[in-house]
C-alpha cells in the first residue's frame, strides 16, 4: 500500500527576519526525523508591508523607526537580538547592509520556481541576498541573476520581471492566509489541519511534525487474529 504523504504549507515573507530562522530551525527538526523523505513542503507568499516602494532610501534602521514609529533605540534592540538568533542557526545577518525594497516581484519569481520545482531553492537565495549578502532583492537584474542562479530559465524569468505574471498567485495566498487567520509570519501549517505560528524551537517543529506524520499514518494490523503475546496478567 502506498502511504499518504504530509504536505507542510509556509507562509512567509522575503523580508521577515524571523522567517529566515523560522526556516532553518524548521529545517534542523525535519531532517533528524524518520519520515523527513515523506514531507512536502510548499512555500506561500505573504507581504509584511505591500505598501513599501520598489526601492526605499534608507536602513532597516531608518525604515523602522521613520516608517513603523518605532524609538531608534528600541530597534537598535530588536536588530541585536534578532542576528544573535540567527547566529544560532548558522545565519550570517548584516543588517548594517541590508537594502529595503518591497517583496512582491520576489514573490511573483517564487510562483514561477514553484511552477519548475524549484521553489525552496529561490526561498534560500532569496531570504540570504536580503539578509546577509546585502543585495536589492527589488532590483530586476539581481532577481534575474538569482532566479538563473537555482536553474530557472532565463526566458521564464525575464516575462515574470517584465510584466505582471502571477500576481494573481500572490493575492491568492494571502488570501488563503485572511482565511486561515494568518497576521504574521512565519506560519506552517500542517496537513492543512494543525497550525504553528512563528520561528518555534526545533523541538517545538519535530513534536507537531511527528504528531501530524502519526495521525495520518495510523497503526494497522495484518494479522486476522492475535497471536500468542505476553500482557499485565501474564503470557497466554
Amino acid at each position: 500500500m502506498t502511504q499518504s504523504r504530509l504536505t507542510v504549507d509556509i507562509w512567509s515573507d522575503i523580508a521577515c527576519p524571523w522567517c529566515f530562522i523560522g526556516k532553518r530551525r524548521f529545517e534542523q527538526a525535519l531532517a533528524g526525523l524518520p519520515f523527513r523523505d515523506g514531507v512536502d513542503v510548499v512555500w506561500h507568499s505573504y507581504q509584511l508591508d505591500p505598501s513599501l516602494p520598489e526601492h526605499y532610501d534608507g536602513t532597516e534602521l531608518d525604515y523602522l523607526a521613520t516608517v513603523k514609529g518605532l524609538a531608534p533605540e528600541r530597534v537598535e534592540e530588536m536588530l541585536a537580538h534578532v542576528t544573535e538568533q540567527a547566529a544560532g542557526v548558522g545565519l550570517d545577518y548584516d543588517f548594517g547592509n541590508l537594502k529595503v525594497a518591497n517583496s512582491l516581484t520576489a514573490h511573483r519569481l517564487l510562483h514561477l520556481a514553484k511552477a519548475h520545482g524549484r521553489a525552496g531553492e529561490l526561498k534560500e537565495a532569496l531570504l540570504s541576498a536580503h539578509f546577509e549578502r546585502g543585495l536589492d532583492t527589488g532590483d530586476r537584474a539581481t532577481l534575474r541573476a538569482l532566479g538563473c542562479q537555482v536553474g530557472l530559465p532565463d526566458d521564464d524569468v525575464v516575462r515574470v520581471l517584465d510584466g505582471d505574471a502571477h500576481a494573481a498567485d500572490v493575492e491568492a495566498d494571502v488570501e488563503q492566509a485572511r482565511a486561515l487567520g494568518i497576521t504574521g509570519v512565519p506560519f506552517f501549517v500542517l496537513g492543512m489541519k494543525y497550525g504553528i505560528s512563528g520561528a518555534q524551537p526545533p523541538e517545538v517543529f519535530a513534536d507537531a511534525l511527528t504528531a501530524a506524520w502519526t495521525e495520518a499514518h495510523p497503526l494497522e494490523r495484518v494479522a486476522a487474529s492475535d497471536g500468542a503475546a505476553c500482557g499485565p496478567d501474564g503470557c497466554a
